[in-house]
């Protein structure tokens, strides 16, 4: 595992680390927040954030606002990359954003030639967690999970597969229910094969109607985002909630889009909302 940079931000450490992913058969990045409270020698809780389309760790990294949040209520933040990337790793044939490289869906594919790397869901819940738990101070007990877009569905799956993991989940613009939208029509048909079937498991809103749930959710749309209507769906997520009994906080902002000037000014509110449930 290589540090590839070290930086002093409020108080704390950003990092963002290179190793062997086995999962991914690549070499894989993400970066990782210590706040200030990490030099006191406890273990913290870890708040994970999962990136959309076309992003690395960097968007989050550079853009996202939540050092100082973090720093303030003692989280670790940590960012991974959103594929698998390197020399022979399959790309969409027509080198579209939407599919391939910056586009893994935090799925482990099953068709070929995007078998061998595309294993992101098996990164992002099993090595990646371990790997920080051996190298930093983190309280796997304590654990929430946050994303935007493609992270944002990659969270709520993570999270409803996986209840007894996160103490709190929420998301920024989320592609709620992937196998009924184009993006998550191309990506999952693309990544899992055409059983639409096995989408179900990565599929929120169908996760739910199958019985999965959270204690809470909050999720943050922008009434301005362009993605709103075709691909992002919030009220499928708001009546599949209702009809489970699952609390939901949907806010629905206006003026805001999909971009990170929307993410950051909502973060601190974000990372303030795990916080309080991390305490716990």
């Amino acid at each position: 595992m290589d540090t590839l940079s070290d930086l002093k931000a409020h108080g704390g450490q950003q990092l963002v680390v290179k190793h062997d992913s086995q999962a991914t058969g690549t070499a894989m990045t993400f970066s990782i927040y210590l706040p200030p409270q990490a030099d006191g020698g406890g273990k913290l809780p870890v708040l994970w954030y999962l990136s959309g389309l076309t992003c690395t760790h960097a968007n989050v990294t550079e853009k996202g606002e939540y050092r100082a949040a973090c720093a303030e209520h003692g989280l670790i933040f940590v960012a991974p990359d959103t594929s698998p990337r390197g020399e022979g790793v399959a790309d969409d044939p027509a080198g579209a954003y939407d599919f391939g490289l910056g586009a893994g869906f935090y799925v482990d594919a099953t068709e070929e030639p995007f078998a061998r790397n595309y294993r992101m869901w098996t990164y992002v819940t099993e090595e990646l967690p371990a790997l920080v738990a051996a190298e930093f101070s983190v309280d796997l007990g304590r654990q929430g999970i946050t994303g935007h877009s493609m992270g944002g569905h990659g969270a709520l799956t993570v999270a409803l597969r996986n209840p007894d993991r996160f103490g709190s989940v929420s998301a920024f613009a989320p592609i709620v229910a992937p196998s009924r939208v184009p993006w998550g029509e191309k990506a999952l048909g693309g990544y899992l094969g055409q059983d639409r079937a096995a989408w179900r498991k990565h599929d929120a809103v169908a996760l739910i109607k199958d019985g999965a749930r959270l204690p809470e959710l909050l999720v943050d749309v922008g009434e301005a985002d362009n993605f709103l209507e075709q691909q992002l769906k919030p009220e499928l997520l708001e009546r599949a909630c209702a009809d489970a009994g699952v609390p939901l906080t949907l806010r629905r902002q206006p003026g805001y889009d999909h971009s990170y000037y929307f993410i950051s000014t909502f973060m601190i509110d974000h990372v303030r909302w795990h916080a309080e449930r991390l305490r716990r």
